[in-house]
């Protein structure tokens, strides 16, 4: 698992950044934004640690260039005036699918647990780098913004966090990631279940009826 290799760096800051700028913080104070920020953070570096899993996919990354936000900007209707434009060379290191992935994390909280988990258990027991660690059974710490917020983490990401508006983006790259986390016979069992809870009601209904 590539974790926290540096070379991931510039493409988790900018697809960090196009989240943040896409879906601001519920209120305009720096707390507030600085909360958001590091729950799309967290978000991106789970995403982009599924993304590039190996040291060679994240170096490769590094020399190619992930593909640009054009698709993500287009999506939610943030085109720059001028993508050609000095300041929005940060925009050429988003990568779509790490953003896409980070949505659906921030959508769904136990898409973002499975994530998680997956990124732990993939990350190579070594001594020179840092590992994720949990705090006294509960989430990981560097990802407990993500899996657990607290009131004041989901105040400031009300937009970050929404599940409608999160949906053009979280889209694009879904079925991907729910094959990466094997995740596609879980959702479908959890609809099926669904659709089976429902049922009584309905025969009950009828024999109401009928009654």
């Amino acid at each position: 698992m590539a974790g926290p290799s540096v070379e991931l760096s510039p493409v988790i800051a900018a697809s960090t950044h196009w989240l943040s700028r896409a879906y601001p913080s519920g209120s305009a104070d720096t707390i507030a934004h600085t909360l958001s920020e590091l729950q799309a953070r967290q978000a991106v570096t789970v995403a982009a640690w599924l993304r590039y899993p190996t040291e060679v996919d994240a170096a490769l990354v590094a020399i190619a260039g992930p593909g640009g936000s054009a698709v993500l900007d287009w999506r939610v209707g943030s085109e720059p005036e001028d993508e050609e434009a000095e300041e929005e060379g940060w925009r050429t290191w988003v990568d779509e699918t790490v953003v896409s992935w980070a949505a659906c994390l921030l959508a769904d909280p136990q898409l973002a647990r499975r994530g998680v988990d997956a990124v732990i258990a993939a990350v190579p027991l070594a001594q020179d780098r840092p590992l994720p660690y949990a705090r006294s059974g509960k989430a990981p710490a560097e990802f407990r913004r993500l899996l657990e917020p607290d009131r004041r983490d989901m105040d400031a990401a009300v937009l970050l966090r929404h599940p409608d508006l999160l949906e053009p983006v979280a889209s694009i790259h879904r079925d991907t990631l729910l094959y990466v986390l094997d995740a596609e016979q879980a959702e479908l069992a959890g609809l099926a279940s669904g659709s089976a809870g429902t049922a009584p009601s309905g025969a009950d209904a009828a024999d109401t009826e009928n009654g």
